[in-house]
């Protein structure tokens, strides 16, 4: 019995030797980057006389497990006042939603490439008849890219996204408000004059962005509404609800389907449901949006302006200048 054990011991002390590991070393979990049937030719090209079930074994012991990565690195470190924007965050969500006021929450997801590309994940096909897909991702320019702007409505539910074919601004962003408004908010509050957005703090809808304070005046113009904007503190994205309660699933939808035409990205995006009743609606905007657009002082002296005592970089009101 001692040798059968001493055998273990010295089997697992070469595995353990052999695994190239990773993960945070202070982490009950770890794993490695090698396949089992690799460390056993290893170990047997050493003298042990191993399987690569055996292997699988003694990782299993050695607390080894299959592991994907794991999306938890932001970008940015973490701001004094983080966790209180945080709860300022909620206070005024709270607040509109008792009201029956509109919370929304927006962001852009991911662009993507139109055309027979690779979509990652696997769908149901005839067997031995994969879809076929191109083996490099070069950008098609007469195809070009999918821009989604989404918009998701907290208390209903209920999502908005706007597919772009242009450039990812802040015009297109609150371009993708004002359809939404128009399209779904308006007719779910009919009585609301006030707006609450809870956006990223960078990319087209960020707080340093002199264009989407004043494309927003625009729209408060436009609609009556008062529009507040709480931005989520630098490094935070992860988590603004539109990502997990509209983007992920949009994700899912269309798992493993080549994405071969802005209309069929449109159609997958609107086809998108939960068990909850998340309901889905896509538009597609075809508008050119231009870059590198410059807003002069005098535009942004006509924004009025409203900054919060909390944070008013990141907490602001913008209100309608034709009550």
């Amino acid at each position: 019995m001692t040798c059968r054990r001493s055998e273990v011991a010295g089997r697992e002390a070469a595995a353990r030797g052999l695994t190239v590991t990773r993960g945070d070393p202070a982490s009950p979990l770890c794993w490695t980057c090698k396949s089992t049937r690799q460390l056993a030719a290893a170990l047997v090209a050493k003298g042990h006389k191993i399987s690569h079930v055996t292997v699988a074994e003694l990782l299993h012991a050695l607390g080894y497990s299959l592991q994907a990565n794991s999306k938890t690195l932001e970008e940015g470190s973490d701001h004094p006042d983080r966790n209180e924007q945080f709860a300022y965050i909620n206070r005024q969500a709270n607040r509109h939603m008792r009201r029956g006021l509109p919370v929304i929450s927006v962001d852009t997801k991911k662009k993507e490439l139109i055309g027979p590309y690779q979509n990652k994940g696997r769908e149901l096909q005839p067997k031995g008849k994969p879809e076929q897909v191109k083996v490099h991702d070069f950008v098609d320019p007469d195809e070009g890219k999918a821009i989604p702007y989404g918009i998701y409505d907290l208390a209903k539910n209920l999502g908005w996204v706007s597919v772009g074919t242009d450039h990812d601004t802040a015009a297109f962003a609150v371009e993708s408000i004002r359809r939404w408004w128009k399209t779904m908010g308006l007719p779910l509050y009919p009585k609301a004059d006030k707006l609450l957005i809870c956006a990223d703090s960078g990319g087209s809808n960020g707080y340093r962005t002199r264009l989407w304070k004043v494309e927003l005046q625009r729209l408060a113009d436009e609609t009556g509404l008062d529009v507040t904007v709480c931005h989520f503190p630098p490094g935070t994205s992860k988590w603004n609800k539109i990502e997990h309660r509209l983007f992920s699933y949009i994700s899912m939808n269309w798992r493993g389907k080549p994405l071969v035409t802005h209309e069929v990205i449109v159609n997958l995006i609107a086809a998108t449901t939960t068990a909850k009743g998340l309901k889905v609606t896509a538009e597609l905007d075809a508008n050119l949006y231009p870059t590198k657009v410059e807003v002069s002082k005098e535009a942004m002296q006509q924004v009025n302006f409203q900054p919060h005592r909390f944070h008013g970089e990141w907490n602001y009101t913008i209100a309608c200048s034709t009550a």
